[in-house]
């Protein structure tokens, strides 16, 4: 397994889809003989890197890798030039430049072109590329069947961050046919899943394709090592997309970014160490450390789902455990003692660069937290989670518009506000707009018609159904814990995310059923379908908890998020399995893991 080895899960191992992907991409590089270059969506270079180790691709003869860009291809003396793309129109203008520039140079000697569409063919691109005239310079056309990622054990990402944006702003369907499509194949690597609820208007067009997609491929009808599947579209939990995470992975991903599990710092805060195994060389700026993020690391799988407020009591016993073993190697020791401490050493070193990396990280969002900006803002998003003042034009929000703060950080504070009253009265939406025009120009108003086509910003209708979840689930926790939580609010110090309090509740004995009066508050349809009866020993249907309740064994549910979902959510999810009560383990998969700043940059953009 490799550098892979965390992936591995005795239950839903999902290495299986790692290795399934590289196969196929080893298939495509074979099916192309002699040397070649890779030229790449740029999109996917960092996505490939969590399937493939460059190591493999050098193996198979790949000299060089460049991004698509329109007009000449790359000097390089091979002549296979293999695109993998996902379908774009954009992309297929550029890769047509590139055809027709190479024609126009050598005549004689022409390149040959290749050209694979994760994770399908596209009828039509492929009818841009006869519109362009470079259809028939290719000497395959294909699909690289790759739909997700395993960003780690329990988590899996199809790295599609235009989803919510195409289906709220744009109306383009094709993530819901490749969002079944995923589904599809991880019945067919780990078997049928008996049982699919979900709420969402998108939520539920995935489930109908995946059923019918399984049907027409004719998967067994064998219970698998899935138990059930929750599908939640985002848009029934805007709030917690839009919340300050405060788990210390999520607090990296907002200051920093998590880009396919590798992070980049300053790298003038780490103490440069030429045995850290964990950063790797960065070739683009000598003024980052570029750090790797996953489970392997096992301090940071005891960090990463923490409230940051519990970070430095975890630092301060592994300082303890560090300075005890370092002082047992002084003194007289006999040759069996030596021999054990010398075995323990690269252990203890690794412990030690750990630890280091980790308190320096750590010291870094500290820095961003303590930012009195930072907590004007938290404190203000608070307000409006707890319901507070959400009917007239907030002060803050007044004040940032006036003091002309980055236009990013007062859209999204709107947005919550929206959120928290189910809508904003005609007055103070017309009230923000008037203020930013003034402050920010007329580009500003085109980004708030987008937040508003999607969604995100809407006028009051007279609900109030934030406010009648927000206590019907308990959503704001007043005697919360941050360093030993009993509760998944501790994810935002005292905010339940409502994706992850709907799934909780779920696991009660009366299953997605009792969730019946509590659903009925979204205006978004719920469902509940089967495709393997389950059945008690009495003969009747039952729900998975109640099955669940009957079993020693863990049960498996698989959760996707339909636009995306933040490592606070993870977090909640995996504190969720974590208690014995549960009797669940949760696998994650999502169009894209997402946070309050990427969220809506995309959808603005």
């Amino acid at each position: 397994m490799g550098d892979f080895s965390h992936l591995v899960s005795s239950k839903v191992n999902l290495a299986l889809l790692q290795e399934q992907a590289l196969n196929d991409l080893i298939d495509i590089l074979d099916r192309c003989e002699g040397t070649k270059v890779l030229m790449w969506d740029e999109s996917l270079t960092n996505p490939v890197s969590l399937i493939a180790k460059p190591s493999v691709l050098k193996d198979h003869n790949v000299v060089k890798m460049f991004p698509i860009k329109a007009g000449d291809l790359p000097n390089v003396d091979v002549r296979n030039f293999i695109f993998i793309t996902r379908p774009s129109l954009q992309l297929m203008n550029k890769i047509a430049t590139n055809i027709h520039s190479d024609e126009k140079k050598n005549r004689v000697y022409r390149k040959n072109f290749y050209l694979y569409f994760l994770p399908k063919r596209s009828l039509l691109c492929e009818n841009q590329l006869k519109t362009k005239g470079v259809y028939g310079s290719f000497q395959i056309i294909d699909d690289f069947k790759c739909q997700l990622f395993p960003l780690d054990k329990d988590v899996l990402s199809m790295e599609y961050p235009d989803c919510f944006k195409e289906l709220y702003i744009e109306g383009d369907l094709t993530s819901l046919h490749q969002s079944a499509l995923a589904i599809s194949n991880i019945q067919k690597l780990y078997g049928k899943i008996p049982k699919i609820v979900g709420k969402g208007k998108f939520a539920e067009k995935i489930k109908e394709l995946s059923k019918n997609i399984v049907l027409n491929e004719n998967i067994a009808d064998e219970k698998g090592s899935i138990d059930q599947l929750i599908i939640l579209d985002r848009s029934i939990d805007t709030m917690t997309a839009f919340a300050t995470q405060l788990t210390y992975e999520g607090l990296i991903d907002e200051f920093y970014g998590i880009n396919n599990t590798t992070v980049n710092f300053p790298a003038e805060k780490f103490s440069p160490s030429s045995e850290d195994t964990n950063f790797s060389k960065v070739s683009t700026s000598n003024e980052k450390k570029q750090v790797i993020l996953n489970s392997k690391e096992e301090l940071y799988a005891e960090l990463r789902d923490k409230n940051f407020n519990a970070v430095g009591p975890v630092l301060s016993r592994l300082a303890k455990t560090i300075t005890a073993a370092a002082n047992e190697r002084h003194g007289e020791k006999t040759i069996q003692e030596l021999k054990k401490i010398v075995e323990h050493l690269p252990k203890l070193k690794a412990s030690e660069l750990s630890f280091a990396t980790h308190t320096t990280i750590a010291s870094l969002i500290k820095e961003h937290i303590s930012q009195y900006d930072f907590l004007d803002e938290l404190s203000t998003e608070q307000e409006f989670m707890m319901c507070n003042d959400i009917d007239k034009p907030n002060n803050y929000i007044e004040s940032m518009i006036c003091e002309q703060k980055p236009l990013d950080r007062v859209l999204r504070l709107i947005c919550m506000q929206s959120a928290a009253a189910s809508g904003l009265k005609q007055k103070v939406l017309d009230g923000y707009k008037k203020e930013i025009f003034h402050s920010y120009g007329i580009d500003s108003l085109l980004k708030l018609g987008k937040l508003e086509k999607s969604g995100l910003i809407k006028l009051s209708s007279g609900s109030r159904s934030y406010n009648i979840l927000r206590k019907t689930l308990n959503l704001t926790v007043d005697d919360f814990q941050e360093v030993s939580p009993k509760d998944i609010s501790y994810v935002h110090s005292f905010y339940a995310p409502l994706s992850i309090r709907i799934i909780e509740h779920s696991l009660r004995p009366l299953g997605w059923n009792g969730l019946n009066d509590i659903l009925s508050c979204i205006p978004e349809p719920s469902f509940e379908d089967y495709q393997l009866s389950i059945t008690t020993s009495s003969g009747r249907r039952d729900s998975l908890t109640s099955e669940i309740s009957q079993s020693d064994i863990p049960k498996t549910i698989l959760v996707f998020f339909v636009g995306g979902c933040t490592f606070a959510e993870i977090s909640a999810l995996r504190f969720l399995s974590q208690q014995d009560e549960n009797n669940v383990e949760f696998i994650i998969m999502t169009t894209k893991v997402i946070n309050k700043n990427n969220f809506l940059e995309n959808v603005i953009s």
